[in-house]
């Protein structure tokens, strides 16, 4: 059977099955509770949580732009993959393991997040980070607070 053909005869989900698994998940539902109460597969809400996350980028890109902020902190968030740094083996460290940082800027009146990524906490990410957020801010940013 062809590609193609698999794409035909595959089941797809109505409108209303996927915002329930949405709703679902936007409530702060596990993969594995949201499938138990939607009844589908794993595979299903997966495949669906990346569409929408694609969905969202994608949105966020091309909407967020000549934002009128007025005051935008700016602040990276720590956590960790599989393990903390130093309890990475170093023959797996840099492969998406170890200390991972979430950058975020939040605009102190609307609580708006016009920009975010997650990397890691050095030089290059943070001027990627900031470039970003300036491209989506109408004003120029001339102080900064400690």
């Amino acid at each position: 059977m062809s590609t193609l053909q698999m794409e035909l005869t595959m089941n797809r989900l109505n409108l209303e099955n996927r915002a329930r698994i949405v709703g679902c998940l936007v409530e702060g539902n596990s993969l594995r509770a949201t499938t138990r109460m939607v009844d589908c597969s794993i595979n299903t809400v997966t495949k669906l949580l990346v569409d929408l996350g694609t969905a969202c980028a994608i949105y966020q890109n091309e909407v967020l732009r000549n934002l009128p902020c007025k005051r935008v902190q700016v602040d990276e968030i720590w956590s960790f993959c599989y393990s903390k740094q130093k309890n990475t083996p170093p023959n797996i460290r840099g492969l998406g393991r170890g200390d991972v940082y979430t950058w975020v800027a939040i605009d102190s009146d609307t609580k708006l997040v016009p920009s975010g990524l997650v990397g890691t906490r050095d030089a290059e990410y943070a001027r990627e980070f900031i470039a970003d957020l300036a491209t989506r801010v109408a004003t120029r940013y001339l102080h900064w607070l400690p």
